[in-house]
């Protein structure tokens, strides 16, 4: 298994966690942002420099993401 194909099957396993049988799109999305502070704050300690790595990297990366999935269908 590559390590892009062991990436997806973490980010799955997360998905699963974060939805926990929910139908409800707000809870949902709340825990998902908890989830990406507390991360972005696990790996930049400074509230500056963990917003800062929110908006150069992981909005791209996430929209980067979407637009390829949306190239697949």
């Amino acid at each position: 298994m590559t390590e892009n194909q062991k990436d997806t099957k973490r980010a799955v396993a997360a998905a699963r966690i974060i939805i926990d049988d929910r139908v409800e799109v707000a809870s949902v999305l709340v825990t998902l942002e908890h989830t990406v502070a507390a991360v972005l704050l696990t790996l930049y300690p400074d509230p500056r420099a963990a917003a800062n790595m929110l908006n150069e990297a992981l909005v791209q990366g996430v929209e980067m993401r979407l637009a390829w999935y949306g190239a697949k269908k």
